[in-house]
């Protein structure tokens, strides 16, 4: 499409949740880190105020105006929500030609939006040589996701693709966007098995979960459930249901990313697989984002002799799971997990 040698290529990757669901809109903590699979983006400047765009992996050419984003429900939403965001914080843009190839898989709850904005920003910032740092470029695209796309997302998404390294988790405070690069326990090998089933943050129970949480918080009288901990669990347990179930699950998912951490850098990987199976549990039961078939594939790594934990990761609706293998274990981990009928084993992330 662009009939000359693009201007710019980026790329952005994906990335996958150890633990900390559902806990960044909430304040709270999270501890991402990225997958090898990648989102690139080639740019070319072009004359006037339009966007021209093709992906043979999202769905073929599109295009828009800039200055006149406005939701369509296609793909382009989501590079519409990046140039919107970037002019309402002041950045001016011209006209532009995009060509985007992923192999994020999409629905996976393997961030492959934000994966698409964050290169995207990337993209632009190096076309019209923008001042933009890393945090900055993350609140920017979850911007445009919310306020395009219609997703009411939190900043754990972006940040991971803007900030993560292969080999390290991200912890995250999301309320300070502070960050420190924590490093896998090399005694074990993630595996991410796709289940088949695809999720939405835009339809479906994410928007009703975030309400939830938001409700119970006032309920409490907090400005956001990071601010209630596990000394509150019985203050808790007197909100209505489902509110008293949400909120648990925020404290204690909160409360399970510090252990995690702690655990990591002890190396204490069976207390980390411990802590992934009770983060899943309670995914499954208190939050109830969980679905039969992930349930399965969660059951499945669990039985497997090698795998100390697993857990859905993501959004929740379907998705995807995270696995630990002991070192050296993690491929015939995945073969056997992803034997359940429609799902998939994603390559794990290269030796460290």
């Amino acid at each position: 499409m662009l009939g000359r040698a693009p201007d710019v290529v980026v790329s952005a990757p994906g990335r996958v949740n150890l633990i900390g669901e559902h806990t960044d809109y909430n304040d709270g903590f999270v501890l991402p880190t990225v997958i090898p699979q990648r989102t690139f983006i080639a740019v070319s400047r072009r004359d006037g105020s339009h966007v021209r765009a093709h992906s043979e992996t999202l769905g073929g050419d599109d295009g828009y105006e800039l200055g006149r984003e406005a939701r369509v429900g296609r793909w382009i939403d989501y590079l519409q929500g990046v140039t919107h965001s970037l002019a309402k914080s002041g950045r001016v843009l011209r006209g532009f030609d995009v060509v985007v190839a992923s192999d994020v898989p999409v629905g996976s709850g393997l961030s492959s939006s934000a994966a698409l904005e964050v290169a995207m920003m990337r993209a632009l910032r190096a076309t019209f040589e923008l001042e933009l740092d890393d945090v900055e470029l993350a609140r920017l695209a979850q911007r445009g996701e919310n306020e395009i796309v219609g997703a009411p997302v939190g900043i754990l998404d972006p940040l991971a693709c803007s900030l993560g390294e292969i080999g390290s988790a991200l912890f995250v405070d999301t309320r300070s966007l502070g960050s420190e690069r924590i490093v896998i326990p090399r005694a074990v090998e993630l595996v991410v098995v796709d289940s088949g089933v695809a999720h939405d943050h835009v339809q479906g129970g994410y928007r009703e979960r975030r309400a939830q949480c938001e409700e119970a918080a006032r309920r409490l009288g907090v400005r956001a459930l990071r601010d209630v901990g596990e000394d509150d669990l019985a203050r808790i347990a007197s909100l209505r249901p489902p509110l008293d179930r949400r909120a648990r699950h925020v404290v204690t998912e909160n409360a399970r990313v510090l252990r995690a951490v702690d655990a990591m850098r002890r190396d204490d990987v069976h207390t980390l697989g411990a802590l992934f199976d009770a983060s899943h549990e309670s995914m499954r039961d208190d939050f109830e984002v969980s679905v039969p078939r992930v349930d399965r594939l969660v059951e499945r790594a669990k039985a497997h002799p090698e795998v100390i934990g697993a857990r859905l990761t993501g959004g929740g609706f379907g998705g995807a799971i995270v696995a630990l293998a002991r070192a050296g274990h993690g491929a015939d981990a995945a073969s056997a997990i992803a034997a359940e009928p429609g799902a998939r084993a994603l390559v794990p992330p290269p030796p460290r």
